[in-house]
């Protein structure tokens, strides 16, 4: 009877700890659906558009039961309210809702300075992550990588308390003809919109000369290249003027484009080159105003050696083309 009686005492307590794994497990995806939302609320409500139930269970691809039983969580915990049918989030709302957002656009950063995963890959990287944050490991972070003002698309980083700083910026679809911009934020949602921008060989600080709309495309040139977008990407992209920075139109070219002999100025490594591979390249001394030397190519013509100050290094074209010279 007693062996009975410890028998059944373990299956319960082994029953018991996958019940109370289950319960912690559900109150964690409870928990990020509502940051999500409270996310997805704040931004319909910057952008002055109404918020139904039906447009958050769109935007975030969940079932209207779902979203909401969320919200009736959300406006009894006085973080938003209902007028209508339009959810406005509330004073402490905003403040969760930016806190979320802050904890995201930090660690898109951190992924984009300190690692080699791809860009493609922050934004997902970042959602998974944010909701595992404290406020004392976000302004660890913050610290640890400058306490930057904005993420790698542009998009402005929440202080600790709450605060964003100014952007001076406008839509591309505002540009004129012949205007000269830099581009200064990238919307990274939806992905496969904003996948096909970066495909273009498109990001955040890329100087842009603008053509004109031609047959529902935006042309511009971006360094030395012709490049168009779709009006849906156009609209993604925001746009401000440059500065302390000089133009280069038609002279600008790529390290790859060097024949063997042939020598250039360096002016500059693209934006997109980010992190530990920039840093590396700068440290060889790929610094605006290096004379660079093209002087050996491998059998594949993938590897070239170049001559910087003295120095033979060997880069890769998947390198040297994000490398920009003038010419000698």
């Amino acid at each position: 009877m007693s062996i009975l009686i410890f028998v059944l005492i373990l299956i319960f307590l082994f029953l018991s700890k996958k019940y109370f794994k289950r319960i912690k497990k559900n109150k964690n995806l409870d928990k990020i659906l509502l940051e999500d939302i409270l996310k997805s609320i704040y931004n319909f409500n910057q952008q002055n558009k109404d918020c139904s139930v039906d447009d958050l269970s769109n935007n975030l691809k969940k079932s209207n039961r779902q979203i909401q039983k969320s919200i009736d969580k959300i406006i009894n915990h006085q973080l938003a309210e209902k007028i209508g049918k339009n959810i406005l989030l509330t004073k402490t709302g905003k403040e969760y809702a930016l806190k979320i957002i802050r904890y995201h656009r930090l660690y898109e950063k951190y992924l984009s300075e300190k690692t080699e995963y791809k860009e493609s890959d922050w934004h997902k990287l970042a959602e998974e992550y944010e909701h595992n944050f404290s406020s004392e490991e976000a302004d660890k972070l913050a610290a640890e990588i400058g306490n930057p003002v904005f993420d790698p698309h542009g998009d402005p980083i929440p202080t600790s308390d709450g605060q964003l700083p100014d952007e001076k910026s406008i839509p591309f679809t505002e540009l004129k003809t012949n205007d000269v911009v830099v581009i200064t934020h990238i919307e990274d949602e939806p992905s496969d919109i904003y996948n096909k921008i970066i495909s273009k060989g498109i990001y955040k600080g890329i100087q842009i000369k603008f053509l004109g709309k031609f047959n529902n495309e935006y042309a511009f040139y971006a360094n030395d290249k012709l490049c168009s977008l779709t009006t849906q990407e156009a609209q993604n992209i925001n746009v401000g003027i440059p500065k302390l920075e000089k133009l280069h139109f038609g002279v600008l070219k790529k390290l790859s484009t060097l024949s063997i002999g042939e020598k250039g100025k360096i002016i500059g490594i693209a934006k997109s080159l980010k992190g530990k591979q920039r840093r590396r390249l700068m440290d060889m001394g790929i610094v605006p105003g290096t004379i660079i030397e093209a002087e050996l190519e491998s059998i594949s013509g993938d590897l070239v050696a170049y001559n910087v100050r003295g120095t033979k290094i060997a880069l890769r074209k998947n390198q040297t083309d994000k490398i920009y010279i003038e010419p000698i």
